[in-house]
């Protein structure tokens, strides 16, 4: 057994990732350390995790919440920090040697830049850095020698499929989808639905902004790009099928006609401990996949009429350039509009789609423009949701 605890800097510390890669740390404390912790507002859950595990920096994205963190914990020797500058700075440190992104949107791609540039190790559950500036972010990692590990249960899957099989074709990536709680609903019906509705995810314990990605199959065009970058695979060679059973994470058919498949439990702490400790695997008491009680494992081919953010996703990808990023900063707009009742389910893709045609289009984007494509999308989203009548 490795004796050396690896040290981990959480980012999104208190969001669902965040709280289960601690999960895993406190049944394995003997493996893992928490270096630093970082969330964007949830500070009193942040100042619960920091008493908890004593990391040496603790950081609030919102500098406004600066002073009651530093207040809570003034009476224990960690390093207060705040803002998007200490985040990156942060994630920069040597005794560091795992950067867990689970940040939510584009707010995370600053920090994995900065984290990649020092060459530390990326357990990656952010997959919108990826999708906003895949090419930027696999110069980085082989500029720096920094590996970029998956935490998503399909991209994991994947990974974990590729084992050995350096050196064999890809002919396709098999990316399953749960299908989320709307998948045997008609459109009309879908047209009324709540965010409470959107929220009740049959298969998965999420945060709320990717949960109801999931609902919008938005989050699965979001994986389709980050396979893309992760596996060097043209998206036409990225192929979705709705799995409702959630058992097959998703699978890789090789050049030869043969598909491997990695199977589970859905149980989001398996891909973050894999990734955590890859290339071992540990012995661990989570839930198991009891196949003989497993009835079915169905698919079907995913509907882009009732869920048309997927289509949107492949054809920001088949654009290029800045357009990903124009659609993500688009979507973070439109989803939050939806979970205020500002808009309703189908309004989201009408609004992306308008977005993506209205912004600026940069063939050959630098993080600049990136940061100016994510700021122009966001207006131009914003504005139609401000003028929208329900």
């Amino acid at each position: 057994m490795n004796s050396i605890k690896k040290q981990l800097a959480i980012l999104g510390s208190t969001g669902s990732i965040g709280t289960q890669t601690l999960d895993i740390v406190r049944t394995h404390p003997d493996r893992f350390g928490v270096y630093a912790l970082c969330a964007r507002t949830s500070v009193e859950k942040l100042i619960a995790q920091a008493r908890e595990f004593r990391p040496v920096v603790v950081c609030i994205a919102d500098e406004s919440l600066y002073a009651p963190l530093r207040e809570a914990l003034q009476d224990l020797s960690i390093d207060v920090r705040a803002g998007d500058d200490a985040i990156a700075e942060m994630v920069t440190a040597a005794p560091i040697d795992v950067v867990v992104a689970a940040m939510v949107g584009y707010a995370g791609l600053r920090p994995m830049m900065a984290a990649l540039q020092a060459g530390k190790s990326i357990a990656l559950a952010n997959k919108e850095t990826l999708v906003v500036a895949g090419e930027l972010i696999r110069r980085l990692a082989t500029e720096h020698g920094a590996d970029i590990l998956p935490v998503d249960s399909e991209h994991s899957a994947i990974f974990q499929s590729l084992v050995g099989e350096e050196g064999n074709e890809i002919e396709k990536i098999l990316l399953t989808c749960s299908g989320g709680p709307f998948r045997t609903w008609p459109i009309d019906r879908i047209a009324r639905a709540t965010a409470e509705d959107a929220l009740r995810h049959p298969n998965w314990h999420m945060g709320d902004k990717i949960t109801i990605d999931s609902a919008s199959y938005m989050n699965k065009g979001f994986e389709v790009i980050e396979a893309k970058w992760l596996f060097g695979v043209d998206v036409e060679r990225i192929q979705v099928l709705v799995h409702p059973q959630s058992i097959i994470h998703s699978a890789v058919q090789f050049r030869d006609g043969a598909i491997k498949a990695q199977l589970g439990a859905p149980d989001m702490r398996l891909p973050i401990l894999y990734a955590l400790t890859y290339p071992e695997r540990i012995a661990t008491d989570l839930p198991r996949a009891d196949l003989f009680r497993v009835r079915d494992l169905t698919f079907e081919e995913p509907d882009t009429t009732r869920f048309p953010c997927l289509a949107l996703a492949y054809q920001a990808a088949a654009r290029g350039g800045n357009v990903p990023c124009i659609m993500n900063a688009a979507n973070e707009v439109a989803n939050l509009a939806f979970r205020q009742g500002k808009i309703p389910f189908l309004r989201m893709a009408e609004i992306i789609e308008e977005t993506m045609a209205r912004a600026t289009f940069i063939p050959n984007p630098t993080y600049e423009d990136y940061v100016a494509s994510d700021a122009e999308a966001r207006h131009i989203a914003g504005t139609i949701c401000k003028f929208v009548n329900l």
